[in-house]
């Protein structure tokens, strides 16, 4: 099975289609205010107009009040919803949308328990912990703290870049991977050569060098 890759932090049309243009398969539009890759709805709106079928448009929340993440539904076309605060799988679920959940993996993280408790996601999103942050902080955690089975899809999260990343397909056999700093020129700013680059290296891991 091949391993997808989303291009998360997207905050410009063109670094949209620089990441469709490269084979990426989904796109993230953050919608947390602390972020410096957040988008405002009616910049989300335009970016994901530009989205061709079969790209998953991905709509990030952190702690968001529940009736702005529907005002956020209701004005872009999102198809999968990603959760990266303290939801509960309740609050996940209550949207009408498809999900993941990112998980912030310490030492003592209890995987297994987290995708029982999220049974319902479509995948755990694994991303490093740092204190204070909720992600898209540029660094690698620990990959021998995920066990080789959790019964859900792993999307592999944190501190990916075009020189990393084809060993961490190798080692952790992620369903998909994701990367947004590994990728940038600026924070919310894309790099399009960063992203052939980074997406290259996830081809030629997989034998395939189309």
């Amino acid at each position: 099975m091949r391993v997808r890759a989303k291009i998360c932090g997207i905050t410009r049309v063109e670094d949209a289609i620089s990441a469709v243009d490269n084979g990426a398969d989904a796109i993230g539009l953050v919608f947390y205010a602390p972020s410096p890759r957040k988008v405002a709805i009616e910049q989300a709106a335009e970016i994901a107009d530009r989205i061709p079928a079969f790209v998953t448009v991905v709509g990030l929340f952190v702690n968001a009040e529940p009736d702005f993440v529907r005002e956020v539904i209701a004005r872009v076309k999102l198809d999968l919803l990603q959760f990266h605060g303290d939801e509960t799988p309740q609050q996940c679920a209550s949207y009408g949308l498809p999900f993941i959940k990112a998980i912030r993996v310490k030492s003592d993280t209890n995987l297994v328990q987290c995708a029982k408790d999220f049974s319902a996601s479509k995948a755990l999103l694994l991303d490093t912990f740092t204190e204070g942050v909720a992600g898209g902080t540029g660094h690698v955690f620990d990959w021998n703290l995920i066990p080789e089975s959790l019964g859900k899809p792993v999307i592999l999260a944190g501190g990916l870049n075009a020189q990393n990343v084809a060993q961490a397909i190798s080692q952790v056999k992620p369903y998909a991977v994701d990367v947004s700093g590994g990728v940038e020129i600026s924070k919310g700013i894309k790099d399009a050569a960063k992203i052939a680059s980074f997406m290259q290296q996830v081809y030629i891991k997989q034998g395939n060098t189309e």
